[in-house]
């Protein structure tokens, strides 16, 4: 497999761990700023020695500004399709980075709770995650980074549109705020529907776990703000933090509803993901992701005592495929990863 990646394949994010506010039913908050550079082609127009020359001055910026200390900076021929695949399956880089052909590159922080991604949709994409509905938190670790690095970086800006991007809806802070959101509650009731229809008329928008062009599967979700021209961080922020604090009452509510009128039912359906976890000897992404998830919703309505949080999240991340074949350090075919998942998940259950 060649030179493994940092961070390290058995470990995960900081930002993954059940430690902020409400984490039962938040698992992150994300602040992602698009930052272009003035006097150089915007992408798509940018050529690739206009790209090169992006990577070097950034590469230069986070060097002189000692963040090369704290992290890694990695190029795209550091990048195989697995660890790609690796760092998307983290949340540190989406679709599109992973399929692009440009030059580009990414800086991760150690713990993962900031990154930068070079010549994605624009020159810079500044990232920050935190645990639970912190977005605040998470807004201010950014604009630290975001205010060095304007120290060493000409960022392309007018006092009339703000921070100029290649996106027109990111024109202005350039700021997109999420929350990764689990909603079993209100995927078992069918009220998510109603939930999401919400969101647009409210201008946010619901994604899958992976973001721009990703499909909302099982339970997880992912809400942002679509608009940033016109409004001010603090505006955004509150914005989505707000809304965010209504769907986790909302959750609540399904969770309850579930526990008074259809406890047995429930009760049932997480003792059986629980027995299947214990027991599998083949297990695919998919199905070990959805009774993992049933589990962690065990755990939170109490259900479950013999494992916490924590693990379930750390399992969430390492069973997936890429992350998966880091942990093991070799490459694997379908049917080895199903078995290889089952086993690692068997192992990390009977140890509690």
């Amino acid at each position: 497999m060649g030179k493994n990646i940092l961070p390290e394949g058995n470990t995960v994010g900081k930002w993954f761990l059940p430690e902020g506010p409400n984490s039962d039913i938040v698992l992150s908050s994300r602040i992602r700023l698009a930052r272009n550079l003035a006097g150089i082609p915007f992408l798509p127009r940018a050529e690739p020695k206009d790209q090169e020359k992006v990577l070097e001055m950034v590469k230069e910026a986070l060097n002189e500004q000692r963040f090369l200390e704290e992290g890694y900076f990695l190029t795209e021929n550091e990048l195989s399709p697995l660890k790609l695949e690796f760092l998307k399956e983290r949340h540190l880089i989406p679709l599109d980075f992973v399929r692009s052909e440009r030059k580009r590159g990414i800086y991760i922080k150690r713990d993962e709770t900031e990154s930068i991604l070079i010549n994605e949709e624009d020159h810079l994409r500044l990232q920050s995650l935190t645990s639970g509905m912190d977005l605040f938190s998470a807004y201010e670790k950014i604009e630290n980074l975001d205010n060095t690095l304007s120290e060493e970086l000409p960022y392309a800006f007018t006092p009339e549109f703000g921070y100029l991007t290649t996106c027109p809806t990111n024109v202005g802070t350039g700021l997109r705020a999420s929350l990764f959101l689990h909603l079993p509650g209100l995927v078992i009731t069918k009220e998510i529907e109603k939930v999401l229809r919400s969101l647009l008329e409210m201008g946010l928008v619901a994604r899958g776990i992976y973001g721009e062009g990703s499909e909302t599967k099982g339970n997880l979700f992912q809400v942002s703000n679509q608009i940033t021209l016109g409004l001010s961080e603090e505006e955004i922020l509150e914005k989505v933090t707000k809304v965010g604090e209504q769907i986790v009452e909302y959750e609540k509510k399904a969770r309850e509803f579930l526990m008074r009128d259809f406890r047995l039912a429930i009760e049932d359906k997480i003792a059986r993901a629980y027995a299947i976890l214990k027991n599998a000897r083949l297990l695919n992404s998919e199905e070990a992701t959805n009774l993992l998830l049933l589990v962690r919703l065990g755990i939170n309505l109490n259900l479950i005592k013999e494992v916490d949080l924590k693990t379930i999240n750390i399992l969430l991340i390492l069973i997936r495929p890429a992350n998966l074949q880091i942990y093991y350090n070799q490459e694997m075919e379908e049917r080895e990863r199903d078995e290889k998942r089952a086993s690692l998940v068997r192992s990390v259950l009977s140890n509690g």
